[in-house]
């Protein structure tokens, strides 16, 4: 029996769709086929519920990454309604990859949770929001991720024994996260990782990983430190206007993480006897007999 559980990589396409359900289709198809991800997944919001009226008047921090004359347009512009989110699940459907979404407000739980996903994400920002969490725990069965960047370790564990007094604490998926983007190696703290599973790995169902760094080796060590889920934002294009694409892997980077995390799993075990068939082989030929 393996002791690493097998990777399962995320495919986070969060709003890097820029507002159009023809590139969300192309990039749902692209990772599945292509990147050979486990799963996509997708951002929902309620911008009136979310942002406060100074916030959604307000002008874009970054006029550049806009697609409205406010920030609340340019959120606007590029949120899904339900009935498109039933859409792409429904498209997911039929290429054989799982759909799911962040959801980043009470409101947007519910909306998603009607979809039934195989699980719904709550993004660092929002786990602390117990109106929303208490919800899904009461009525949505499926796993409930939760990342914990810019968390202390007290509201982790005021998170994790919230789940545990819900009974819900198997249907838990904790993540190592650093929230920034893109993250300099030196601030996406590794090994936290082994942290959350000296802590809650008996407790939760999953401990996982979602990066916002440069390149995929990162996600390697992530991996084989026991990290078993990967999530990754992921784009067609780098250079696309928006805030995420940056930080994103374009679809030969997901290609090559789902690739090396296959390989680093078939790779991560114990020599079933002390010369293994490959290397009888070489040791009748090479090994010194004169011994």
């Amino acid at each position: 029996m393996k002791e690493f559980k097998k990777p399962y990589v995320i495919a986070e396409i969060g709003c890097n769709h820029k507002g159009e359900m023809e590139i969300a289709k192309e990039l749902i198809k692209i990772a599945k086929i292509f990147g050979n991800a486990d799963a996509v997944k997708f951002q929902k919001r309620n911008n009136k519920e979310l942002l406060t009226e100074e916030q959604y008047h307000a002008p874009h921090p970054n006029a550049s990454n806009s697609y409205g004359n406010t920030y609340g347009e340019h959120r606007e512009y590029l949120e899904f309604d339900l009935a498109q989110h039933q859409e792409l699940k429904e498209y997911c459907s039929e290429i054989g990859i799982t759909y799911s979404t962040s959801v980043w407000d009470t409101t947007s739980a519910k909306e998603i949770a009607s979809l039934n996903p195989e699980f719904i994400k709550i993004p660092s920002a929002c786990n602390n929001n117990f109106e929303m969490l208490g919800w899904l725990c009461d009525n949505y069965s499926g796993e409930i991720h939760i990342s914990t960047g810019m968390t202390t370790k007290n509201e982790t564990d005021i998170l994790v024994e919230y789940f545990t007094a819900k009974g819900r604490n198997k249907d838990l998926v904790l993540y190592n996260c650093t929230s920034g983007y893109p993250v300099p190696f030196e601030d996406v703290c590794l090994l936290d990782i082994n942290l959350l599973k000296q802590k809650y790995g008996d407790l939760v169902k999953h401990i996982g990983f979602s990066g916002h760094h440069l390149g995929i080796a990162v996600d390697i060590a992530a991996y084989t430190l026991g990290a078993n889920i990967i999530e990754r934002h992921y784009t067609i294009d780098r250079t696309w206007k928006g805030t995420d694409h940056a930080a994103s892997l374009e679809p030969m980077g997901l290609r090559k993480l789902s690739r090396d995390l296959e390989a680093v799993y078939q790779a991560l075990t114990y020599k079933s006897s002390d010369i293994l068939p490959i290397e009888q082989v070489q040791r009748d030929k090479l090994k010194n007999q004169k011994v």
